[in-house]
């Protein structure tokens, strides 16, 4: 009998592993398609003829239907359950992949970014619920932060190595592959995920369900945080740093690109390290607040830049990936502090301002570059001064400070013991 148990538990560990697994490889794959524009920036501009705004826009469709969906998806994923959600979110991302690739008009490249962003829209909340039904409370913000690890791997695959491809090969045929490997992952997810059977899905209202987690105030506060950590690597990291060491520092794409690339690496370190010691000390709010700080001089430092060696600048993106990792802390928070049955729409409310930061930032700061745009150009893309920049990124560390205050506002929930 005892053998029984044994196998039948092992059994369920391994589906619980397989199924996070995979959607951290979906939240991965988020990343990959999230970051892909910042090594195509010269290519979209002579592909479509636009500025810095329009290209801001092009990026920012992916964040508008990610941002947009995050309250209804936390609501259907309390409802229904993750794995139909991801795996056809999956599907929906590749095929709008495959649209971005082989559009032949601005129009069509929005609509592909638009069905990228809705697709992969279920990838990070789902992976949370996933966490919430398959393993303890304890260990909720360690494996939260494993996932964050993958997503930031995404981002450095989107970096560097989609930069080579796209010089080799073009960014068709790199966003081609990418959109076929998202249907690929579709598969993956319907044919191993699975919803743990005695789960209670929600029964509350979805009206009354959302109310309840609105009216929690640590969802805002959480919120506002994940927003402050998230922007500079959505609107920096995502789109504009790598034009701007382009630009400013005078490096080559591959070099830009791996410079940048160290932001996503030291979160992706950072994140279940920052997870996991926020667990082991039953801690989430002092977390918070050093990140905050962290992440406001590291980018207040940038106008300050300009004939730093190569090795500062690799510092300070190193630095202010580390204090973004500590976003996932907030989610935490956020889910300690809402009722059980409405903490996949907490945790959407929340994800919300996080995707949104990337909707709004990246093209404010393409605004902010074309208001100060001097008439230069190269091979048909728009060449930026260091004034100009200095300008447009000013508005990252005033978001880090917003998230500092609403760190300071948090009220500590404490982390469940490892020894509940």
């Amino acid at each position: 009998m005892s053998d029984s148990g044994a196998t039948v538990r092992g059994a369920v560990a391994a589906r619980a592993w397989a199924a996070w697994l995979l959607a951290s490889l979906f939240f991965l794959y988020a990343l990959v398609q999230r970051v892909a524009p910042s090594v195509m920036v010269d290519e979209l501009m002579r592909d479509f003829a636009v500025g810095g705004a329009l290209l801001g826009n092009l990026s920012a469709f992916y964040f508008y239907a990610y941002a947009g969906l995050q309250i209804p998806i936390g609501v259907m994923l309390d409802r229904l359950g993750p794995r139909r959600l991801m795996g056809g979110g999956a599907a929906l991302a590749g095929l709008g992949g495959v649209l971005f690739a082989m559009a032949d008009s601005l129009t069509l490249a929005y609509l592909g970014r638009l069905l990228i962003g809705a697709g992969t829209a279920f990838s990070w909340v789902g992976a949370l619920t996933l966490i919430v039904q398959w393993f303890p409370a304890r260990r909720f913000a360690a494996l939260a932060g494993g996932t964050q690890a993958f997503g930031m791997v995404g981002a450095v695959l989107g970096q560097a190595p989609l930069g080579y491809a796209v010089g080799a090969y073009g960014w068709r045929a790199a966003i081609l592959w990418v959109g076929l490997a998202g249907l690929a992952l579709a598969l993956a997810i319907f044919a191993v995920v699975r919803d743990r059977p005695a789960t209670h899905h929600a029964t509350t209202g979805i009206a009354a369900g959302l109310g309840i987690a609105m009216a929690e105030r640590q969802t805002w506060l959480s919120g506002i945080f994940g927003m402050a950590m998230v922007t500079p690597t959505a609107a920096f990291g995502g789109l504009w740093a790598v034009p701007y060491l382009m630009q400013v520092h005078g490096l080559g794409r591959t070099e830009a690109a791996g410079l940048t690339s160290l932001i996503f690496i030291s979160w992706a370190l950072g994140a279940p390290l920052v997870g996991g010691l926020s667990d082991r000390l039953g801690t989430r709010r002092k977390l918070m607040v050093a990140g905050a700080t962290t992440a406001m001089l590291c980018l207040g430092a940038l106008p300050f830049t300009a004939a730093a060696p190569v090795w500062v600048l690799g510092a300070l993106m190193s630095a202010q990936g580390i204090a973004a990792s500590t976003m996932v802390v907030g989610v935490a928070l956020a889910r300690e502090a809402a009722p059980p049955q409405v903490s996949s729409t907490a945790m959407g409310l929340v994800n919300t301002f996080v995707i949104g930061s990337g909707a709004v930032f990246q093209p404010l700061i393409g605004f902010l570059l074309d208001l100060n745009w001097d008439g230069r150009m190269d091979a048909g893309a728009r060449i930026y001064s260091a004034a100009a920049y200095d300008w447009a990124l000013s508005v990252l560390p005033l978001a880090c400070m917003a998230g500092l205050i609403a760190a300071l506002m948090s009220r500590e929930t404490r982390a469940p013991p490892r020894t509940a």
